[in-house]
């Protein structure tokens, strides 16, 4: 590793993590140093898995590789950035809707802080579709998440599946 390592920061709020987002962090790692997974803490959305959860799912996804870090954080993605002396934004990208809200938000980054660059990566093409609000409709009618998903996303969706059914009985 070089003495200044190159270190991303991966925001977002993989509830739950896909393999397009394994994809794109793994991929990610051939281009820097650390990759830091950062969970965004939003009190507006309500998610499937809490963010304790989705800590403990990405660690375990990626135990065997110590240069990808997760963590959470609150406020302006670019003061978290540059607090974890980060000099890059990675953001996946699906679609071209994709491209213009994530295009807005490039620029404004770099309008507050001009010294963080966003570099946009698109998934590989046979995750290229899958998204987090598509992995929970499909769970939640218990379709087939078989290589979407890691294992442990599958089975913790399966779980609350069980958990569901159970209550409505």
């Amino acid at each position: 590793m070089a003495a200044h390592p190159r270190t991303a920061v991966y925001p977002g709020t993989f509830d739950p993590l896909t393999n397009g987002h394994v994809d794109i962090i793994e991929r990610g790692l051939g281009l820097f140093d650390r990759i830091i997974v950062a969970i965004l803490l939003n009190s507006g959305k309500q998610p499937l898995f809490d963010v304790g959860e989705r800590v403990s799912i990405i660690r375990e996804v990626f135990a065997s590789q110590p240069v990808v870090e997760v963590e959470t954080f609150e406020g302006l993605l670019v003061d978290y950035v540059h607090r974890r002396h980060a000099t890059v934004i990675v953001r996946g990208l699906r679609t071209v809707s994709d491209f213009d809200y994530e295009r807005q938000m490039a620029l404004m980054n770099r309008h507050l802080r001009s010294d963080i660059e966003t570099v946009f990566m698109m998934p590989s093409e046979q995750y290229a579709y899958v998204s987090s609000t598509l992995i929970k409709d499909i769970a939640a009618l218990g379709g087939s998440l078989a290589g979407l998903v890691p294992p442990v996303v599958e089975t913790r969706l399966a779980r609350r599946r069980e958990a569901a059914t159970t209550r409505r009985v």
